[in-house]
């Protein structure tokens, strides 16, 4: 999406590289008083906004508990804060509760902060921001870059920020993480204004705000990858034992499950199983310990009776979508007409489909409604789905002209 060149960096070889925090690197707060004159600092400026980042360390642990919270306000600079060392004081929760926060790919961090008491008084998400506006990259880096000339190193995004003590060159990565949000944030913003699209955002960050968060990770053994190739329920039910297995020992060891063992071990293994204690070793890693206690796990599923054993597909409602050309024709007739008028408007609107409509919203709005009725009661149907007042606004117009089209 073109913008107003004065807003707009040059980009290629005249991006510059943001390398160090440009009041050098604080050292982590570990202790109270510290945080405590972080925050009197903070609260000299009460309409300065927050630049607010959590790492976790999702990839080796099963917890989304966050093992560093990055904070930053012109007033106080930033703060690099250890959340293993205390319990967040009252006078960090008030004041953060107050203030709007600037993140980007809010729901990643909402989650882990809520844990520690801390709650947004306001958000503007940066990612959602960009999305609204059609950015083709959205990543923090790629949104930097665009907005403000800068290149943001991305190197330690997936390490174990569980580890003590964290590495300085991990410590410069987090610290550069809110060194420039709120900038970025106000060149957005200005964008927003300019496209109209500005209360649209207001909707989309307040909705982000207060949304219940789902867990972090599958809570179900059908999220498992690769379960598409088990065919038969004993094998199924040798996963699901397995999968329940390793669930309950990554949570007592707070590990990140597929450190226990990985899902394409366990999908393995589970296919193999109803053929015998030999197939489901040789399925199973050469060196992988502990094979004998896994396979009693397997064997407790493939010998259940037959009315304790799991169904082949779990039951959703709506049905899968992937079904409805072949189990229901009209419904899925429906649903092209009206996905192919909601993604022509989304173009319109230089924003992903998917940002103006929630495709699991559009599919249950059309498999609920086999009539279009009016244009204000399809408005009314998508909000009472969850849809945003901006997205049925946009939305419903669209909708009810495709079906009134093509009866």
């Amino acid at each position: 999406m073109p913008h107003d060149t004065a807003t707009t960096p040059a980009a290629g070889p005249d991006l510059r590289d943001l390398t160090a925090p440009r009041d050098g690197l604080v050292p982590v707060i570990d202790r109270i008083q510290p945080l405590l004159a972080w925050c009197e600092a903070a609260a000299s400026d009460p309409t300065e906004p927050v630049a607010v980042d959590a790492e976790r360390a999702s990839s080796y642990r099963y917890s989304s508990r966050a093992y560093l919270v990055q904070l930053r306000t012109e007033a106080a600079g930033t703060a690099l804060i250890d959340p293993l060392a205390f319990t967040m004081p009252g006078t960090l929760r008030t004041l953060l509760a107050e203030r709007e926060w600037v993140l980007h790919a809010a729901g990643q961090d909402l989650p882990s902060l809520a844990e520690l008491g801390l709650h947004p008084g306001g958000l503007f998400d940066t990612e959602l921001a960009a999305r609204l506006l059609g950015m083709e990259r959205v990543g923090l880096g790629a949104v930097v870059e665009d907005t403000l000339g800068l290149r943001l190193a991305k190197e330690h995004s997936a390490a174990d920020w569980s580890k003590r003590p964290l590495p300085e060159s991990w410590l410069v990565y987090a610290a550069l993480d809110v060194e420039v949000l709120v900038q970025v944030r106000d060149v957005l913003a200005q964008r927003l204004e300019e496209a109209s699209k500005a209360d649209w955002a207001a909707q989309e960050f307040a909705h982000e705000r207060t949304r219940e968060h789902g867990p972090t990770r599958s809570s179900s053994w059908r999220g498992l990858h690769g379960l598409g190739a088990l065919r038969t329920v004993r094998q199924l039910a040798a996963a699901r034992e397995m999968w329940t297995r390793r669930d309950e020992l990554a949570s007592e060891a707070d590990l990140s499950p597929h450190r226990v063992i990985k899902d394409r071990d366990l999908v393995a293994a589970a296919k193999e199983a109803p053929r015998g204690r030999e197939a489901f070793d040789r399925a199973l890693p050469s060196k992988m310990r502990h094979k004998d206690r896994w396979w009693q796990v397997a064997r407790s599923g493939i010998e259940l009776p037959a009315s304790h054993l799991p169904e082949r597909s779990e039951r959703s409602y709506p049905p899968p979508h992937k079904l409805w050309a072949k189990k229901h024709p009209e419904v899925a007739e429906r649903y092209q007409v009206v996905r192919a008028a909601v993604n022509e408007r989304a173009e319109d609107l230089e924003m992903p489909p998917e940002n103006l409509l929630q495709p699991a919203l559009l599919r249950q709005w059309v498999w609920e409604h086999e009539e279009a009725g009016t244009e204000a009661e399809v408005e009314q149907a998508l909000r009472d789905l969850g849809a945003r007042p901006w997205q049925a606004e946009q939305s419903a117009p669209v909708i009810h002209r495709a079906l009134v089209e093509a009866r």
